[in-house]
């Protein structure tokens, strides 16, 4: 309820906001279980998951926050600090930051497997 005060989209039916997580609890809730299993169980789609959890939830903050800058930002409270670095600045960007550097640590991972696999392709040869 406190977020809601520096969005107030979230205190009433907004069905961008609506519509952004039911696909963020059904889509990237099951996607973050399998996730976790393959991160547990070592399985080889690991990446293709975090790299697709991870484009999920950018995407929910960019369909989040875009319509709200185009629209010079008429729900959001940022004449209060608290709300405007705190609220919205720090813990969004956390939603952002976390899976930026996820992609990053897929992208690296993804980037040895295939230096791995070029090098003894050219071994054999």
């Amino acid at each position: 309820m406190a977020y809601g005060k520096a969005d107030v989209r979230w205190l009433y039916f907004n069905p961008t906001i609506v519509s952004v997580e039911i696909l963020t609890v059904t889509l990237d809730g099951s996607l973050a279980l399998f996730l976790v299993y393959a991160i547990v169980k070592e399985k080889y789609y690991r990446h293709f998951l975090q790299i697709t959890l991870c484009v999920c939830e950018l995407y929910g903050c960019w369909m989040t926050f875009l319509p709200e800058w185009l629209t010079r930002s008429p729900n959001l409270n940022t004449s209060n600090w608290l709300y405007c670095w705190v609220y919205l600045s720090f813990s969004n960007g956390v939603c952002v930051l976390i899976p930026g550097l996820l992609l990053w640590q897929s992208w690296v991972e993804l980037n040895k497997m295939h230096q791995k696999e070029t090098s003894s392709v050219k071994k054999l040869q």
